[in-house]
């Protein structure tokens, strides 16, 4: 399988998520330039973190009119598979891919921590290798991190189980005193409905080597390479 990595100016996750994807699974992992538009020859896409376009206007807002997203866009709409991470989870909700928004953080500052997750769903290809309600530690680095919706965005994302990461304790209880940055209901991490886009602050490559202090977010890259290896 074939990764891609969107490159922006100002992004400054890419080349740690290409580390995972090529030098850590041995995946073939292409670096696309925000210009470029062709992704016919990928399988997953791949938005990363940092601050595209240099966070004007708002996070994500300039980035999703860029040729490399608008193919993005139709990869997803194919079926095909894209992660957004941090930045890349703003991008995704600009554009449409997933629903809701994040907004300041609800103490207006910027947070860099590790942090438990409680993982709600493992019947995704991004999360199989995970066990029902296992709780993971990942690193978190925002200023917009803060997850909101309406009340019926809410509602659909709950019923139709699309809420996949929520901020917990390290027991798995979901608690206000547990959420880091106010997102609603402890967002974390959303997928749409078909499970194909998936959206998360949290920073699965900056855990995804043992010389970084844990592998918690290698076992979601994992996870995604066995099950299209095996299918």
């Amino acid at each position: 399988m074939k990764f891609a990595v969107i490159v922006f100016p100002g992004a400054n996750c890419d080349r740690d998520v290409a580390y995972v994807t090529r030098d850590i699974l041995g995946q073939p992992t292409r670096m696309v330039w925000h210009e470029d538009s062709d992704l016919s020859d990928v399988d997953v896409v791949v938005v990363p973190g940092g601050f595209s376009y240099g966070d004007y206007l708002r996070c994500g807002a300039i980035a999703q009119f860029s040729p490399a997203m608008r193919a993005t866009v139709e990869h997803a709409n194919a079926g095909k598979l894209v992660l957004g991470i941090c930045n890349g989870f703003q991008i995704l909700t600009e554009v449409g891919l997933l629903p809701g928004a994040l907004v300041r953080n609800r103490d207006m500052r910027f947070i860099c921590d590790r942090l438990p997750l409680k993982v709600e769903r493992t019947d995704l290809l991004w999360t199989s290798g995970y066990r029902p309600g296992q709780v993971i530690t990942l690193p978190i680095a925002h200023g917009e991190g803060c997850y909101y919706a309406d009340e019926a965005t809410l509602a659909e994302l709950e019923a139709n189980r699309q809420i996949v990461f929520r901020y917990s304790n390290l027991a798995g209880a979901v608690t206000e005193t547990d959420n880091p940055n106010g997102s609603l209901s402890n967002i974390a991490g959303i997928c749409n409905p078909a499970g194909n886009v998936l959206g998360l602050m949290p920073h699965p490559e900056r855990a995804a080597d043992a010389v970084l202090g844990g592998v918690d977010g290698l076992v979601l890259f994992q996870s995604l390479v066995q099950a299209l290896v095996a299918a």
